[in-house]
């Protein structure tokens, strides 16, 4: 099922009472499996380092007593902060290592609970990794000294929240239930 679909087919769900899109992934398998697997954090480490050899994506110009300050060859003579290897850090090690551990305490009881912790995380990580990156050229900043990604990580957040509570009001899953 296409990520696009998601959501309308989790509204219609919810009104008749049911885990459509859970029901749905049983029939598509293999379309689900690859559009799930889009959202894996180590992918987001890799993609960021692929960004750091590349030079693509620079942080900002930082002071050259700060130890780990790099000058790319195409961000000028000044160094500025690796925010790409902060963004891997943040958006890939520390989201996995997040959600690992709440996996581990049973987060899988509640259907949701891991989606909209990894949407608010993802989200909260990009705000925090934006604050060292270069705005992108033809943007600048924009609202109120906010970037883009900053901009957009808000309504990330807000989903996230929402459906971190739709799954701690659920009951917990019926497997697990009949397993205590």
């Amino acid at each position: 099922m296409e990520g696009r679909h998601v959501l309308p087919w989790r509204l219609y769900g919810l009104r008749r009472g049911r885990d459509v899109v859970r029901a749905t992934e049983r029939h598509f398998d293999p379309v689900a499996r690859r559009y799930r697997d889009r959202g894996r954090p180590d992918r987001a480490v890799l993609g960021r380092l692929a960004n750091f050899i590349n030079s693509e994506l620079w942080g900002r110009v930082t002071d050259a007593s700060l130890p780990w300050g790099v000058v790319f060859p195409n961000g000028g003579p000044l160094p500025r902060h690796p925010s790409q290897l902060y963004e891997a850090a943040l958006e890939g090690i520390v989201l996995f290592t997040v959600l690992a551990v709440m996996i581990r305490m049973g987060a899988l009881k509640r259907p949701g609970l891991i989606l909209g912790s990894f949407i608010a995380i993802y989200a909260l990580a990009r705000i925090t990794s934006e604050l060292f990156r270069e705005p992108d050229p033809q943007l600048g900043f924009l609202w109120g000294g906010l970037t883009m990604g900053m901009l957009l990580s808000v309504p990330m957040i807000v989903a996230g929240i929402i459906l971190i509570v739709l799954a701690w009001r659920r009951k917990k899953t019926d497997k697990q239930t009949a397993n205590r």
